[in-house]
């Protein structure tokens, strides 16, 4: 798999990684994850069910879709921006993991912090997929760290908004 290509005008673009999606029966005659725009990060994803959630409450939307991620990678759940903003939905555990070997349905966390219950439709966009390189770590456990300039300084040290 080629990480980079070059497009027709020289300019560097992303090479499409095959990813294999499987339609489970209440996600027929949905849309496949798809990108809004040429220059999009994210897929819109949308559901297969008809919910409303509650000011305040949660829930897990079907999308009828399961996927089969190709190791080291990883699908990352995002909360649509326009959602977010306008009517406070979003996904509480920003971003969400889809591990490349988890095989069950794909459901998006939801969480209500708007004023108003907020119905989705079968069919609505309701956050956005993005297909990310894993990195896996190996610890490496030492007596002492090396040093630096911020040293053991935690949550607003760097200074930033002046109420911290």
């Amino acid at each position: 798999m080629s990480a980079r290509q070059v497009g027709a005008e020289g300019d560097q673009t992303s090479a499409a990684v095959p990813v294999q999606v499987k339609r489970l029966p209440h996600g027929e005659g949905l849309e496949l994850p798809a990108y809004a725009t040429s220059g999009s990060a994210g897929m819109d994803i949308v559901s297969a069910e008809d919910v409303t959630i509650d000011p305040g409450a949660r829930h897990a939307v079907a999308t009828g879709l399961s996927v089969a991620i190709p190791h080291g990678y990883e699908i990352q759940v995002r909360p649509r921006s326009g959602l977010a903003f306008k009517h406070g939905i979003t996904v509480p555990n920003t971003p969400g993991t889809i591990d490349s070997d988890y095989r069950g349905e794909l459901k998006v966390l939801l969480i209500n912090h708007g004023a108003e219950a907020f119905a989705i439709a079968r069919g609505d966009r309701v956050a956005q997929l993005v297909l990310a390189p894993v990195t896996q770590a190996a610890w490496n456990e030492v007596a002492e760290l090396d040093a630096t300039e911020r040293g053991e300084g935690g949550f607003g040290s760097t200074g930033g908004h002046a109420k911290l």
